[in-house]
């Protein structure tokens, strides 16, 4: 797999977790737990991007 489509599939996998997120935020009562690992997982597909992508991008 290309480096560039390894980051398209990663931005929409970080765009998944982001409405999770938001989702369980929203909820009457939302799970603290939940919330937290979502917020993880979110940062290291974020992590993972910014190391996959060019320096000069």
């Amino acid at each position: 797999m290309a480096i560039e489509q390894r980051i398209e599939t990663l931005k929409s996998s970080h765009a998944s977790v982001e409405a999770a997120i938001h989702a369980e935020t929203t909820r009457p009562q939302p799970d603290d737990v939940r919330i937290r690992d979502l917020k993880r997982a979110k940062l290291r597909i974020k992590d993972e991007i910014l190391r996959l992508k060019p320096a000069d991008a």
